[in-house]
């Protein structure tokens, strides 16, 4: 498999992840490599990168691609589980933000929120999807917007809720899949391109 999502919803696995010379491991185990091959690229002891493989590897994020014989020895070959880490964003969390917040529809909370639970969600149902061998169907729109006021980001969300109201209404039925389908805006972090503007 070359894509996927290794999901981390557990603070040890996160842990086992955080320290930098283990995410330079997962880097170059990108390729097959052993224990020695990573220590002569590393410049470190082969004892120092074996105990941080193990750790990857009891944490599910490295894995074994196959074992070879060498001078009276079997030496490992390790590989990064393909895909991306994808960390729960509640998981080192430990306390949750307070109501108002969460339930106003133009905090910065509550769109904070609303991402954290769909990462959580999708991820899930990828891996439960990747494990079962089946394609998870999801879809994402994504438009730019420049607001001359900021009374119009108001005027647009209630226009924008009334076109997905009405549109949902037309597609809805009582059997098939329920999905899940969010809007939500931020100021744009980087500008757009003068060309873009012409």
């Amino acid at each position: 498999m070359t894509g996927g999502i290794n999901y981390l919803d557990e603070v040890d696995r996160v842990a086992v992840a955080l320290p930098p010379l283990r995410r330079q491991l997962l880097v170059k185990l990108r390729e097959p490599a052993s224990a020695s091959q990573l220590a002569a690229a590393l410049g470190l002891p082969r004892q120092r990168v074996n105990y941080h493989l193990r750790a990857l590897e009891s944490a599910g994020l490295v894995e074994l691609v196959e074992e070879r014989k060498r001078r009276g020895c079997v030496e490992r070959i390790l590989r990064a589980r393909p895909g991306a880490l994808v960390v729960d964003p509640t998981v080192l969390r430990d306390d949750d933000p307070p109501a108002c917040l969460v339930q106003d529809q133009y905090a910065a909370e509550h769109l904070v929120e609303v991402a954290a639970a769909t990462v959580r969600e999708v991820a899930g149902l990828r891996v439960r999807a990747d494990e079962r061998g089946k394609h998870l169907l999801t879809f994402t729109i994504e438009a730019e917007v420049r607001f001359a006021a900021p009374a119009d980001v108001h005027g647009f969300t209630d226009e924008l809720t009334a076109a997905l109201r009405e549109i949902a209404s037309r597609y809805e039925g009582r059997d098939g899949r329920e999905y899940r389908v969010i809007v939500g805006g931020h100021p744009a972090t980087t500008p757009r391109r003068q060309e873009d503007d012409r």
